[in-house]
């Protein structure tokens, strides 16, 4: 599996993955199997393939097509064939008949997004298919299959070992030879002692001596992890940098270079002999954290970070609306006459949105989370898509002084209250 890569080697490679292509196992598995499988396959850990899997359903669901393609395509530990081979009658697999065709179904939209998914989407696939390719490339050797030894003379087991070529049977020399299917001494050729064979032989090899536990050298650390964390903070600063004169670097497409920069350091040191380990604890949130943020859809403007905080005393002081992409909005309105109208809104990316009104001003308001929890006036709720609208007079009913209001939050809390 060593050598230049030439047109010959790539299609030996794919032919040599296709014949020995893992299998999903049973036990260890989080959905399917797959990502256990190929660990297997390939003997490294799990969780360094699920964190690759992730990143690539950040590259606009490319991990997504990967997977449920190898759903269909690799069979499972004690099955004949795959899914997709049994559909079309070439062995028994036990996935069911109705889930492998909904598996196909969902191949179909998963395909025609690659093809309007842009570069993302075709890069993460190609990027997933030279990770599978340089993966059997490299430790392809390893873990591989072994073709059963069919029985001597047409035995009835798979792997037993065959009799030569008497198809089992005992020849008769050596009926000769035994007593009661026991080959005697050599000390005793025509087995005129059988009650002395259990004896030793004469000037047999002494008991051999156990021998003392081997030490084992301990392996010198991986510097892959250490490395690796180097070019993140290089990609991260040079994202930053880049980000003012560039509209492509959001925070969703930064974190998801910081993913793929600290997962194919983590797939590098897996191939290095197991470096890099600890970069899963950077992996795992930051994918997380990437997975919230391309689920949620942020409009506010990426600049405008921190905790802002405003108590007007006018209603001429008062913003037509008061925005963060990341920190906190908090506007004391209860400095206001009790005269006038004042129509603002409060909208927040990712964090709070907090509004205090006068207890007796006449409220209007419309509270939104995307994802988070809302507190507007006397409504509370959590969860995803909160929305809630309340119109209130106060305790002195209508007249006054007149508030409208639109509080919003992409991920994170929405609170109006009196005070």
């Amino acid at each position: 599996m060593s050598g230049s890569i030439s047109a010959a080697s790539v299609e030996e490679t794919l032919k040599d993955f296709w014949a020995t292509r893992p299998r999903r196992p049973h036990d260890g598995r989080k959905i399917a199997g797959v990502a256990a499988g190929i660990a297997r396959r390939y003997q490294i850990d799990p969780v360094i393939v699920r964190v690759a899997f992730v990143a690539m359903a950040l590259c606009n669901g490319a991990g997504v097509l990967i997977y449920l393609l190898g759903w269909l395509l690799l069979a499972q530990a004690d099955d004949e064939v795959s899914a997709a081979e049994s559909l079309i009658g070439r062995g028994h697999s036990s996935t069911p008949t109705a889930l492998t065709v909904l598996l196909g179904l969902a191949v179909i939209p998963a395909t025609g997004f690659f093809v309007d998914g842009g570069f993302t989407m075709v890069g993460g696939v190609l990027l997933s298919v030279g990770a599978i390719y340089l993966l059997h490339r490299g430790r392809g050797q390893l873990n591989r299959p072994e073709p059963a030894v069919a029985f001597g003379g047409g035995g009835s087991g798979e792997g037993e070992v065959g009799l030569g070529g008497t198809g089992g049977k005992v020849s008769a020399t050596d009926e000769q030879t035994t007593t009661g299917g026991v080959t005697p001494p050599a000390w005793d050729p025509l087995g005129a002692a059988p009650f002395a064979w259990d004896l030793p032989e004469p000037g047999g090899a002494p008991e051999p001596v156990a021998a003392s536990t081997p030490v084992v050298a301990r392996r010198p650390r991986s510097r892959v992890g250490v490395a690796t964390f180097g070019v993140a903070l290089v990609a991260l600063a040079g994202s930053l940098v880049t980000s003012s004169y560039s509209d492509w670097f959001h925070a969703q497409h930064v974190i998801g270079l910081l993913v793929a920069v600290l997962g194919g350091g983590m797939v590098l040191g897996a191939l290095r002999g197991g470096g890099g380990r600890g970069l899963i604890w950077l992996v795992v949130p930051l994918s997380v954290v990437g997975v919230l943020l391309t689920t949620v859809d942020f409009d506010v403007d990426g600049k405008q970070m921190g905790s802002t905080k405003a108590s007007p005393t006018t209603v001429a002081e008062v913003l037509d609306r008061y925005t963060a992409s990341v920190g906190e909005v908090e506007l004391d309105l209860t400095g206001l006459p009790n005269t006038g109208t004042v129509t603002t809104g409060v909208e927040v990316g990712l964090g709070s949105a907090k509004v205090r009104v006068p207890a007796d001003a006449d409220v209007t308001v419309d509270c939104r989370a995307d994802l988070g929890s809302v507190r507007c006036l006397d409504r509370e709720s959590d969860g995803e898509g909160r929305h809630e609208s309340v119109t209130d007079y106060g305790d002195d009913g209508p007249g006054g002084l007149k508030i409208v209001l639109d509080v919003r939050s992409d991920l994170g809390e929405v609170e109006v209250r009196r005070g």
